[in-house]
């Protein structure tokens, strides 16, 4: 499964782009020498067997190598999507919807983005997961049925815009 998606082209925005390509800066240039710092400093702590702190220091040491790795293989796929390009005429990649829920009569807006964009706290939601899947190819005025934990959600698309 890893290795078909990381052959498979990753869609990401010029923001998502340019925040995967700022946290890899980060990872190489601070947290790297951050870490070699913890590890020389707790070889000074006694031997390395009954060192907690070197212990933890070599595990974060483990998270940013292959955090770097992770980072550089989603690069080295990612295809980033012309803003111009964004519909509004219908869902896409990319689209922020306005949609109301028929059942609790809400209304709120998210961004459709690619898997490795979507984060929830700040309403981005991949096109993949079960709500992105059902708004993808939508227009104003479709309404979308969405199993979810919670059970069947209703939802009209209000507005679609970039």
């Amino acid at each position: 499964m890893k290795k078909q998606r990381e052959e498979s082209e990753i869609l990401l925005s010029p923001g998502g782009l340019r925040k995967l390509k700022d946290e890899l800066e980060r990872l190489k240039t601070v947290d790297r020498k951050r870490v070699a710092e913890r590890i020389r400093d707790a070889k000074g702590f006694g031997e390395f067997f009954e060192n907690s702190e070197y212990e933890e220091a070599k595990n974060e040491q483990a998270y940013i190598e292959g955090r770097i790795e992770e980072l550089t293989a989603i690069l080295r796929h990612a295809s980033v999507i012309d803003e111009e390009g964004i519909p509004v005429d219908h869902v896409g990649i990319g689209s922020v919807v306005r949609v109301r829920d028929l059942s609790a009569m809400e209304e709120w807006e998210c961004r459709v983005v690619g898997s490795f964009e979507s984060d929830p706290s700040e309403d981005c939601i991949s096109n993949e997961s079960p709500i992105g899947a059902a708004l993808m190819g939508g227009k104003v005025g479709d309404v979308v049925e969405v199993r979810v934990p919670a059970g069947t959600l209703r939802l009209e698309i209000i507005d679609i815009h970039r």
